[in-house]
């Protein structure tokens, strides 16, 4: 599960004492009747009511009536906010600016993404030398409505042939499609039915790529879980794609990933029962005779093959150093007994990548970059100077660059890509985006607050400088905590407007995460996973008594892992915020592994068939089994996209369903489904500026907030 990248929207509310009294929005709701079914399940002796489980059935017209039911609640009431349009152009204004990535040769050209600003979808160009760039692929042109999205781009070793991915209507499900780069003219068939998977070439012959069986019923939501890794040689029909890994009943593995080395000598596969741990081989390519050889035989550790110089490889790994180390074997003997440290573990985590022949060593120090330089022997060349305190990225390339690229951002600095000459460390701006947002009038201030048991949580807390601490600061807090993904600082324009306006945005560095290593992460997880709620109730609280804002300014916001945070926590502590945001997220505790690649999150969760203890336990948080009679909860928008295969949308339908049907009091309780929508990946930008018109529009008009502030600049 990757890191989600919040958008941008353009101008709030300058609150004043008289203006703004937090009153009740006038509006009366009457929601669509949900029908419950006598549905009941027993684990370990105990019933379970699953009223709303017909609700899993994304196939039925009825479930098709109910979304289309709840849609014209939610948008009857969002209609009604009366800056819900403002909001939507001010966003629209303040998006409209070149967006670009970093350059990229393949072949005899260099290409890059570019966003002319509005554009559904960025655009691949390349040029030729000092030749004007060329459009390669628009995928503005896949389908009508921006709904199509360019996925994934790979190139052969001699840059000749593309394969490039699609995802339809933001499904996990992808289509292949080759071309000749040259010509830009599609080559054979399209590849179908493509999950998880990248494409990675073995020369100029063919590539490697992973998929599994199409499910029987759904695609959507249909659990897949034997995950297996294919070879497809060009000009042959995918019908005859060689098994080359997985599909073994006595050894199940939900990720499997191949590939190849930069020198195309080593095939790496890479497989794992869980989004934690993965067992490692490689083969020689070289030799048309060469078996798999084992690398990691078990699922205890987190490690992959980072570069390779002829025989010597560089592994990344935990094993035995939470905080992941570097270590060197020869491929002809790999297994841990005979790795070398080369990069040794510290206190902080180690994220590397590798360009011009150098290994770029990027650590977290409390959340933010800090980069070494070395060379292939192991000798540090220098620490890299960022421009400032927040979080880097890049430096990856081939070993025969010269120069490399890296972007810079953190909350109040626009994410900026810097050309770096590895032989001198020198670096300059390549791109910088042109937004009308003056980051010197805005401050990020990282503070560190005791949870429950104790524990010391940093969280960065980020506005406008000389903003009154007087507990009336529209504020919100974004959360996680799952997966080992980290929440580092990163720039948004919808987060920038929040702050022009003077709201205030705090995000705090839960357990479950990967800021403090495997540890952090672990902490987090199964037995502990209350941890993690306990982190971002002690964070709300923190904000309260400090006064940057109160309960009637305060509003949760999470997407996925962190949707079940914000479930969690606004049923565990209702009384806390005005305002709850969960987003695509994982609300059914006793049956997420049953859809989908579901199972493959029980390394965080568990699951309520592995015993008495963690059924209980799931059953204690889960937020579709905690909606409690006569409580009042928060104004609650639950968003979610009707093609979501990752955390499939029944999760948030019943858990509307169970708000809808026992909320106490006036605060509405609403679902935006968005239609050919998926878990966030590929959306296009007409869609994303809607969703963030609503969910800001929803989140002011229920904190009082009567009209909004045009104090601003262009």
């Amino acid at each position: 599960m990757k890191k989600i990248t919040l958008s941008v929207l353009a101008t709030l509310l300058l609150i004043s004492c008289n203006e703004n009294k937090n009153t009740e929005p006038e509006m009366t709701m009457t929601y669509p009747e949900t029908k419950k079914v006598d549905t009941i399940t027993t684990y370990f002796g105990t019933e379970v009511k699953d009223p709303y489980r017909w609700l899993e059935d994304d196939m039925s017209d009825e479930t098709a009536e109910w979304v289309k039911a709840q849609n014209k609640v939610t948008f009857g009431y969002l209609d009604k906010i009366p800056y819900r349009e403002e909001l939507k152009k001010r966003l629209e204004k303040l998006w409209n600016y070149e967006k670009f990535s970093a350059p990229f040769k393949e072949g005899d050209y260099t290409y890059f993404y570019k966003n002319d600003g509005l554009q559904n979808q960025s655009v691949v160009y390349r040029q030729k030398d000092d030749e004007a760039p060329e459009v390669f692929l628009d995928p503005n042109k896949f389908s009508e409505d921006g709904t199509t999205s360019l996925a994934g781009l790979s190139f052969s070793k001699n840059g000749n042939i593309a394969a490039y991915s699609i995802s339809e209507g933001g499904s996990d499900w992808r289509k292949i499609i080759v071309i000749d780069a040259v010509s830009k003219q599609v080559m054979e068939d399209t590849l179908i039915d493509i999950k998880f998977s990248g494409v990675s070439w073995k020369g100029n012959e063919g590539f490697f790529y992973s998929s599994y069986d199409k499910p029987d019923g759904s695609e959507l939501s249909a659990k897949t879980d034997q995950h297996k890794l294919y070879y497809h040689k060009l000009g042959t029909s995918q019908k005859n794609d060689e098994l080359i890994f997985g599909g073994t009943p006595e050894q199940k593995r939900r990720y499997i990933f191949g590939g190849v080395t930069e020198d195309d000598r080593y095939l790496i596969i890479s497989g794992a029962v869980s989004t934690s741990g993965n067992d490692l081989y490689i083969k020689d390519l070289s030799n048309p005779n060469s078996k798999l050889t084992t690398v990691i035989d078990n699922f205890d550790s987190d490690t992959n093959v980072l570069d390779n110089v002829g025989s010597k490889l560089y592994l990344l790994t935990n094993l035995n150093a939470p905080n992941q180390k570097v270590v060197t074997v020869d491929a002809s003997n790999p297994a841990p007994e005979n790795w070398k440290d080369f990069i040794p573990e510290t206190e902080n985590v180690l994220s590397p990548n590798t360009g011009a022949g150098y290994i770029f060593a990027e650590y977290m120090v409390d959340a933010v970059s800090k980069v070494l330089q070395y060379d292939m022997d192991g000798n540090q060349i220098r620490e890299i100077k960022l421009p400032g305190v927040g979080s880097a990225g890049g430096f990856g390339g081939k070993k025969e660059d010269k120069e490399l690229y890296f972007s810079f951002t953190n909350y109040i600095y626009p994410s900026t890509i810097y050309k770096y000459q590895p032989a001198t460390g020198d670096y300059e701006v390549y791109k910088k985006p042109e937004i009308g947002f003056d980051s010197e009038g805005y401050e990020s201030k990282q503070v560190f607050y005791t949870s429950k048991d104790g524990t010391k949580i940093p969280m960065i807390i980020t506005h406008k400088k000389g903003i009154e601490l007087n507990g009336k600061n529209p504020t919100i807090l974004y959360g996680y905590g799952g997966f080992n993904i980290s929440l580092t600082p990163s720039f948004s324009i919808a987060n920038a407007v929040w702050m022009e306006q003077g709201g205030i945005y705090a995000v705090p560095n839960l357990r479950g995460g990967g800021e403090y290593g495997k540890a952090w992460h672990k902490a987090g997880t199964q037995l502990q996973k209350q941890n993690v709620f306990d982190d971002f109730i002690a964070a709300a609280e923190y904000l309260i008594e400090n006064k940057y804002t109160s309960k009637d300014y305060l509003a949760i916001r999470g997407g996925s892992n962190g949707g079940l945070l914000v479930g969690a926590t606004m049923t565990q502590r209702p009384d806390l915020m005005k305002v709850a945001l969960p987003a695509v997220g994982v609300l059914d505790m006793l049956r997420y592994h049953t859809f989908t690649a579901g199972a493959g999150w029980a390394y965080d969760y568990g699951t309520s068939e592995q015993n008495q203890e963690m059924f209980e336990y799931l059953k204690g948080y889960s937020p579709v089994h905690n909606v409690k009679e006569g409580v009042e909860y928060p104004a609650t928008l639950v968003t979610t996209g009707d093609h979501d295969d990752r955390v499939v949308p029944a999760h948030s339908f019943k858990f509307a369903a169970e708000l809808q049907a026992k909320q106490q009091g006036s605060n509405p309780t609403l679902i935006r489904i968005e239609t050919n929508a998926g878990h966030g990946a590929g959306k296009p930008t007409s869609k994303i500026i809607e969703e963030y018109a609503d969910v800001f529009g929803f989140t002011l008009y229920n904190m009082g907030v009567k009209e909004l502030n045009k104090d601003f600049k262009d």
